[in-house]
């Protein structure tokens, strides 16, 4: 007989029942050291007070009216963005695959309406991640996330990551956009260079074509700036955003300039819950935080804390870690011994964290996460690291 929750997820033996800070306390009294923060959703961590103070007194006010109507906590999240940010415009949906969504129908739109309706093809990446909605799997395109759910949306084109003869041969009259994460994440926490985000925005200026970023997972502060594609200076056209926008609220966005949202007019796209102003009044909260002047670099500052610990750590046990890779509080251990097998030593360790393709751990912690919690995680590391390498053997050479 099938469960009453339909069973689509692997789920770990846990049920946490609160949280604080950087802790999820479990049914049964256990304190669990969260290095996953809902897979980087949670940037500010459990329970924020800024957080809840915002959604308590929304909640005592209005819910929910539909984009029928003004929205003015909507308007004003949007204000903020556009102030922090490339864009001109911002749409709001409820998740980043819906943003993905969106994302493909504007680029699409917009060379529809500037006469080249053929125009409609996307070049996305091996290894990439947008969600698992048609438009997402299909951009992806990997078999696992494709099998049996054909037939696809057409009009994705994939190239190996960092291959860029393979890109420059897949552009064609065709093309309309770009896609790319600036740091993979269900791939792997593999980075785009810097260079090569700059390269990109070339490339898509010289072409024509749109550059869009996907910044559901590597976006709102996870690396130090607000978004992941300020540290090479290079901004997209379009941005897909959600996770850590809501910090753990359902919430998304889709960012873009007027020159790429020419084509989404009245009645070209639209969503019942999105931006509604319960998500909308947490997302400025956030907004205020994140943007608060010394957020940011507390952020930089502690992501160079847990690196170098880190790499002492990778050091220390050459059986279980390969190597460190990331940026900020968006890091990866990539591992010698099944990462599966890594991520269950950390659940006995009391410490939660997140596998990821590449046999890599991703270790996303709260952004407000303190020096005291970052020196115990790796104390926790070490003790799970520890009791794998007497009774595993290297599955990497």
């Amino acid at each position: 007989m099938i469960a009453s929750v339909l069973p689509t997820y692997s789920r770990a033996p846990l049920a946490f029942v609160k949280g604080e800070g950087s802790w999820l306390i479990e049914a049964d009294g256990r304190r669990f050291l969260d290095l996953g923060a809902g897979i980087a959703v949670n940037a500010l961590g459990h329970a924020h007070p800024a957080l809840v103070a915002a959604l308590t007194e929304q909640a005592g006010q209005l819910w929910h009216t539909s984009n029928l109507y003004q929205i003015p906590r909507q308007q004003e999240l949007a204000d903020k963005l556009v102030a922090a940010t490339f864009a001109d415009t911002v749409f709001f949906t409820n998740s980043g695959t819906e943003s993905c969504e969106l994302a493909v129908k504007m680029a699409r739109k917009h060379f529809f309406d500037a006469g080249q309706p053929d125009r409609v093809e996307i070049i996305a990446f091996e290894g990439s991640f947008h969600g698992r909605s048609s438009a997402g799997i299909a951009a992806a395109g990997s078999e696992k996330m494709t099998k049996g759910f054909g037939p696809l949306l057409p009009g994705f084109r994939h190239v190996p990551f960092g291959d860029h003869d393979a890109l420059h041969a897949a552009i064609n009259a065709k093309t309309a956009a770009i896609l790319i994460e600036p740091i993979q994440g269900e791939g792997g926490i593999r980075p785009v260079p810097d260079h090569c985000l700059q390269g990109l925005r070339a490339l898509c200026d010289e072409k024509g074509i749109l550059l869009i970023h996907d910044e559901v997972q590597c976006g709102m502060g996870r690396t130090g700036r607000l978004f992941a594609h300020e540290w090479a200076g290079a901004a997209p056209d379009i941005m897909m955003v959600a996770k850590g926008i809501g910090g753990g609220f359902p919430l998304g966005a889709v960012l873009a300039t007027e020159h790429a949202a020419s084509g989404m007019t009245a009645g070209t796209h639209g969503s019942t819950y999105g931006g509604n102003p319960l998500g909308c009044a947490v997302g400025c909260a956030v907004m205020d935080v994140m943007t608060a002047p010394e957020f940011l670099p507390e952020v930089s500052r502690k992501s160079g804390l847990l690196r170098q610990k880190l790499e002492a750590l990778v050091a220390a046990h050459p059986d279980v870690f390969e190597s460190v890779r990331g940026a900020g509080l968006m890091l990866g251990l990539q591992c010698r011994l099944p990462n599966t097998d890594v991520v269950a030593a950390n659940y006995e360790a009391l410490l939660c964290t997140v596998p990821a393709g590449d046999n890599v751990v991703r270790l996303l912690p709260p952004l407000t996460i303190s020096d005291e919690d970052i020196a115990l995680a790796v104390i926790r590391l070490d003790a799970a690291a520890s009791s794998l390498a007497s009774r595993s053997e290297p599955v990497r050479a």
